[in-house]
């Protein structure tokens, strides 16, 4: 089967080539110079992956991404961005992106992203087994359901996890009790997707955030200096 990837530039210059590389990689591709345009085109068609820049005219990169996720698409978003700074990419991780990429950037590596994100959402990267064979997992009333990729709060609500969120989610829970380091979780969560190390802080910050954890929880993501995060249960 074709993957399908949609490229969303508002620079002609830009995206023109890379929607020529990209189909000369064998890819089906659409794409859009505005946010608006790749919302309608992702009413009707299914895309695997989705090349995203944030500075766009009208709507930004941010609202688009927000839009697609509120519509249902499950497509492996690529954010292309002309600054590092940490706010915008945690703001693009907030909107539901699962990668990002500062400009300039080498076409060779761009290709490598959408790849590994076309493995992830073919379930070939990422490792995020229980040690159990276990499909449902009550994290102090916070009701995970693996198969189903859902997770309900205390009160049954529905939690709204990206992805990323909800693999890194199971995946802590899973090696509960260890001090898993932050390149072993970018490995198993992200797997060849290059991301900064520290990217595993934001999602970690942003996960107690969605789970509603204080300090009185019985779980608890701990940092464990020098190596990555650990998580603290305490099981009935």
């Amino acid at each position: 089967m074709i993957e399908r990837i949609l490229v969303v530039e508002d620079d002609e210059n830009l995206r023109l080539p890379l929607v020529d590389n990209l189909e000369d990689e064998g890819f089906e591709v659409a794409h859009a110079s505005t946010g608006e345009i790749a919302i309608e085109l992702a009413r009707t068609k299914t895309f695997d992956v989705i090349v995203l820049d944030i500075m766009l005219p009208g709507i930004s990169g941010y609202e688009v991404c927000k839009a697609l996720r509120a519509q249902g698409s499950s497509a492996g978003v690529l954010m292309l961005t002309a600054r590092s700074l940490e706010d915008d990419v945690v703001t693009g991780f907030d909107a539901g992106a699962d990668d990002y990429l500062t400009k300039p950037y080498r076409l060779r590596e761009l290709l490598a992203r959408v790849r590994a994100l076309l493995r992830r959402r073919g379930g070939g990267a990422t490792e995020v087994t229980t040690k159990t064979s276990e499909t449902t997992f009550d994290l102090d009333g916070v009701l995970i359901d693996r198969s189903a990729r859902t997770v309900l709060d205390t009160q049954g609500k529905p939690v709204d996890l990206t992805r990323t969120e909800f693999d890194l989610l199971v995946f802590m829970v899973a090696h509960r009790g260890e001090a898993m380091a932050r390149e072993v979780i970018l490995d198993k969560v992200w797997g060849n997707v290059r991301v900064d190390p520290r990217t595993v802080d934001n999602f970690v910050s942003n996960l107690k955030k969605k789970l509603g954890w204080t300090k009185d929880r019985k779980f608890a993501f701990r940092a464990v200096r020098g190596v990555g995060y650990r998580l603290e249960f305490d099981e009935p």
